[in-house]
């Protein structure tokens, strides 16, 4: 028999019905407008320091290291068989959860290297400095440092649970004796991703995306004949060294992949060491995501090379190729070299594109070292420690300077400007700060006195004006007495 609800169960009941409603309808206003929140995702860029001026401005510690000459690279100290370099805080203009990083230099062989490291704000404070990887010769007794309660290092990529607008780069040098040259780093890339990015790519645009034609030549190779031992896992050093070929610098292909091999790992494709292997060549060279085909023939228009990593439908364990250009009909066009008949071989678009951003669209993207374009800029990025134009403009004169010099700077958004001015040691001189500003152009002029109003000595200095803690402009100034 069924039960008769009192008066009070029956209203109990009704609330009941009312406050579910309620609750449902919050959940489409509130909630659904939150998950469309949560299904966008960030996008790609790409951060660069380049060259011992930029390098060393953005030196936050450092042991033993110098410029090793004019806007080249940096290096150990004449008496100092080792030595480290701590960079400041590096901040993204959109959060990440994927970290592609990149360096180039030269080692000295088995008698000297550089490890390079990267960490991340943890908890109140920064992850562990995560290995990511080191170049030539492994100096360092141990094993790596690759996880943290929030992420890790897989091999090439920082994998992170939460997402970040912030890292650091760590370098250690290490050479046998003062007789051996001096290990170098001459560049740092940061490629940072949201991952949602690539479960989400739009591959109705992607196969319909038909660039104009172009094709870039080289010397087939083909992978396994380049030893029978090591043949059916040097893709990776293949393809670069048919990078090479292509800008007519010759390379031993079986010597450039045992100097890829990564002893720690026992593998040839470690992303950053291909990129540093090539830059012993006198390439420039990144590791970077691409999401349109229209992004790369830009990159081959302008010099470049890339290569590109792909996985299924092409290949089951992951393999490299480089990309040669495109057809009449928009179709890429590859030289495979893990195909006898590899030579602007075409796979078909459906199946290249998808190995290939299902993957994330990794790629080395190649220039030579005297080219001023490297990897790709997207249209909301900008290279770290540079002039945002869009926001802030910067003008400093004289320069040389001997008794002042003045900044004029043009801001098209309100906010507060702050003026460093720091010595080659990255040491902080002297600043200058605004409270609130509006849109406009507006002067600063630093007579060459610190922060104590005394006299700097003579020689050579940096400045970073920074608006609204985000966007940057740095340069050299020359203080001559």
């Amino acid at each position: 028999m069924r039960k008769r609800l009192s008066s009070i169960e029956y209203l109990n009941s009704m609330y009941a019905i009312k406050y579910l409603l309620v609750g449902f309808l919050f959940g489409i206003l509130v909630i659904q407008p939150s998950m469309e929140l949560q299904a966008s995702h960030y996008p790609d860029q790409q951060y660069m320091l380049e060259g011992a001026d930029s390098l060393l401005y953005e030196a936050e510690q450092l042991t033993n290291i110098v410029a090793l000459s004019e806007n080249e690279g940096i290096g150990l100290i004449d008496s100092g068989t080792s030595g480290s370099i701590i960079f400041r805080t590096q901040s993204s203009a959109e959060p990440f959860n994927r970290a592609l990083p990149s360096w180039n230099g030269k080692a000295p062989g088995d008698d000297g290297g550089f490890r390079v490291f990267i960490r991340v704000p943890y908890n109140s404070g920064w992850s562990p400095w995560l290995e990511v990887g080191y170049w030539k010769d492994n100096l360092w007794s141990g094993g790596k440092s690759t996880s943290y309660g929030d992420g890790r290092i897989a091999i090439d990529t920082g994998i992170f649970y939460s997402y970040h607008t912030q890292w650091q780069f760590k370098i250690e040098m290490k050479r046998n004796d003062l007789a051996t040259p001096s290990p170098e780093i001459h560049l740092l890339s940061m490629t940072v991703s949201d991952s949602r990015t690539t479960d989400e790519a739009d591959y109705f645009s992607i196969l319909n995306d038909d660039p104009e034609p172009i094709y870039v030549d080289t010397d087939h190779i083909f992978q396994y004949s380049v030893d029978d031992e090591i043949g059916g896992r040097i893709c990776s050093p293949t393809s670069a060294s048919m990078v090479l070929l292509s800008y007519g610098i010759d390379v031993d292909p079986y010597q450039f992949a045992l100097d890829n091999r990564d002893p720690y790992y026992d593998i040839f494709g470690v992303w950053p060491r291909t990129v540093q292997n090539a830059s012993e060549y006198g390439l420039k060279g990144t590791v970077n995501r691409y999401r349109t085909w229209s992004e790369t023939r830009e990159i081959l228009n302008n010099g470049g090379r890339i290569v590109m990593s792909v996985g299924l439908p092409i290949s089951s364990a992951g393999h490299l190729i480089m990309l040669a250009g495109f057809d009449e009909d928009g179709d890429p066009l590859v030289h495979d070299p893990g195909r006898s008949d590899g030579y602007a071989y075409q796979h078909s678009k459906y199946s290249l594109s998808h190995s290939w951003f299902d993957k994330g669209g990794v790629a080395y993207t190649f220039y030579l070292e005297d080219s001023s374009a490297v990897g790709i800029q997207p249209e909301d990025d900008q290279t770290q420690a540079s002039v945002f134009p869009e926001y802030l403009t910067v003008r400093n004169y004289p320069n040389p300077f001997n008794a002042s010099t003045t900044f004029q700077y043009d801001i098209t958004v309100p906010g507060e400007v702050t003026i460093q001015i720091v010595d080659l040691s990255g040491k902080e001189v002297s600043r200058f700060s605004t409270s609130y500003s509006e849109t406009g152009s507006y002067r600063h002029r630093w007579d060459g006195l610190n922060s104590a109003g005394q006299v700097v000595p003579s020689g050579q200095y940096f400045y970073r004006i920074t608006l609204n803690n985000h966007y940057v402009s740095t340069g050299k100034l020359t203080l001559l007495r």
